[in-house]
């Protein structure tokens, strides 16, 4: 029983921790400033076989750096139909930050990255093929926000993806 109690103790103080880690979010693209994604297509419909654009698309030229928008350990890393070449990290406040249409990506699973480090390159894989280079960045929290629930399409999704938007221009 107090191996149990212990146990509970570690993992209520790896919880507590994460939330309290400050998030100061980077754009993830080098040298790209707010100019280069539209504010408003974050939770745009119709947006294809997803429905509404759960991100915002920061477009680049082909090869330009992608960068960790924060302090980060790395989930996964590989290959989507949708997505392209992914990558999926957690980040400060348990938020997952996922990042897709890559070129290439330059991280392995599980690996610890700063802020502002380099992870990959802006590309135009998955569905973006054929399309201006750029790189979709959407945020999620673990945590449910539910008073961000609407009636919109999907709304009831708005209580976990938050806009990147907002957050990278704080």
């Amino acid at each position: 029983m107090a191996i149990k109690k212990l146990l509970l103790i570690l993992v209520t103080i790896i919880v507590v921790t994460g939330f309290l880690i400050p998030e100061k979010l980077l754009i993830p693209v080098e040298s790209a400033t707010s100019n280069d994604w539209n504010a408003q297509s974050f939770w745009y419909e119709p947006w294809g076989a997803s429905g509404v654009h759960k991100g915002i698309d920061i477009f680049a030229d082909k090869g330009k750096g992608l960068l960790s928008s924060g302090p980060a350990i790395v989930l996964y890393t590989g290959e989507l139909a949708r997505g392209g070449k992914v990558i999926l990290s957690i980040g400060p406040k348990w938020r997952l930050h996922y990042y897709a249409h890559l070129e290439f990506s330059a991280v392995k699973r599980w690996q610890r990255i700063k802020g502002g480090e380099q992870i990959g390159l802006v590309g135009d894989s998955g569905n973006a093929k054929g399309k201006p280079p750029h790189v979709h960045y959407s945020i999620v929290s673990l945590l449910p926000y539910i008073w961000r629930v609407d009636s919109a399409t999907q709304g009831w999704k708005k209580m976990f993806y938050l806009n990147p938007s907002e957050l990278l221009l704080r």
